[in-house]
């Protein structure tokens, strides 16, 4: 087995530590290899303004004993203003609007791939950055083979049921080419074993956070409606068009969601959301036609790399996207259009597409980029209604 050697321009590196296993094995791996490293805790949301406990000083006392534990320089960075600024204000708006949003997607590209990298590199004066998220470029876990002149690629990871490549298409170029990823080659079975075998068990054993950071494990329609004010609106059943309830505003509620009625045997679902009149439009059973189709518009994409060439000469890229995490692979067409947003025709119908959430383009292993979701449909029930 051949021995990844640390590129000689790379020598200090900051890595983005929540607590977890990932991060705390992704420092670990660069102090085993050499680098000088400073584990950096970044605190995002002030949990001090909600009822309740806040959980951020527990996390940043975690890093800060794991930093002790590896002999690693820890700080603690506030970015609690950008985020709102840049990423919540956003995602509250587009709730509002009955829109469904990607805080993940939006966190990466305005925060820790932008905000943080920046002042890492520029006010810490450290070479490059580390995340222990699961993917992998062409510049090698360590930027072993980095070359700025042909530009950096992302890749999936190799443990395919944790890859993470979905949440970074929207990266820049320039933050992704002076990025490290330790666990790119790693399965997390074996990131759990390398934890415990260097005395982090609690670690190792700890639960994943699952969901958007700033819910956590709180209930999401109680903790959005401190937010935005409760909209009453009803419920038509898209069949029959009458009214079958009532609802108290669509931020709660995205496409594909089940919708809880009494006395309905067959399980309903959310497969229209008018915004304008605060109505929601229910189906009957997860086939019903209102929630496939096979078309879908977006916002002018981010390409990772470049342009394919395809949409350059031809105007047309057959290859595969995904709209959420773990999601299988779909083919697709890709029309760009002269204002360079892009139509997508899915080759096969797909269920819950969600107005707001990112379509992410895959060829092959690499990971080409993504766009906004703007519209989707027509559903497969409206081409035969």
């Amino acid at each position: 087995m051949s021995v990844i050697r640390p590129c000689k321009i790379f020598k200090k590196v900051v890595v983005g530590m929540s607590g977890g296993v990932d991060s705390t094995v992704s420092a670990l791996i660069l102090k085993e290899k050499g680098y000088h490293v400073i584990g950096a805790y970044m605190q995002n949301w002030d949990f001090n303004d909600e009822i309740g406990n806040c959980t951020s000083n527990h996390d940043s006392l975690d890093v800060e004993k794991t930093c002790s534990h590896l002999g690693i320089e820890f700080i603690r960075l506030n970015f609690i203003k950008a985020y709102w600024n840049e990423v919540f204000s956003n995602v509250i708006n587009e709730y509002e609007l009955g829109i469904t949003p990607n805080p993940d997607i939006l966190c990466n590209r305005h925060i820790k791939f932008d905000l943080f990298f920046k002042h890492c590199l520029d006010k810490l004066k450290v070479d490059a950055i580390a995340t222990g998220h699961y993917a992998i470029t062409t510049f090698g876990p360590f930027l072993e083979h980095y070359n700025p002149e042909i530009g950096v690629r992302l890749l999936k990871a190799k443990d395919s049921l944790k890859d993470q490549s979905f949440f970074l298409s929207n990266v820049n170029q320039i933050a992704l080419q002076k990025t490290m990823f330790p666990l790119g080659n790693y399965t997390k079975a074996e990131v759990k074993n390398i934890a415990k075998e260097n005395g982090f068990l609690n670690i190792a054993r700890r639960k994943e956070s699952m969901g958007m950071c700033f819910i956590g494990s709180r209930n999401f329609s109680k903790f959005i409606s401190q937010y935005i004010p409760n909209k009453s609106g009803l419920c038509i059943q898209i069949d029959s068009g009458n009214e079958v309830g009532r609802h108290s505003g669509v931020h709660q509620w995205a496409m594909g969601q089940r919708f809880k009625m009494g006395g309905q045997r067959t399980r309903q679902f959310i497969c229209g959301i008018d915004s304008s009149t605060q109505n929601l439009y229910i189906a009957t059973g997860k086939s019903h036609p209102s929630l496939w189709g096979q078309f879908l518009r977006t916002y002018k994409p981010h390409w990772i790399h470049s342009i394919p060439a395809e949409l350059t000469s031809n105007k047309i890229l057959f290859c595969d996207f995904r709209f959420r995490h773990n999601q299988p692979l779909a083919p697709c067409k890709l029309l760009r259009l002269p204002s360079d947003n892009l139509v997508i025709n899915v080759m096969v119908p797909i269920q819950s597409i969600a107005k707001g959430q990112f379509a992410v383009f895959y060829r092959g292993n690499e990971c080409l980029g993504s766009a906004k979701i703007t519209a989707a449909g027509p559903s497969l029930y409206s081409l035969t209604h």
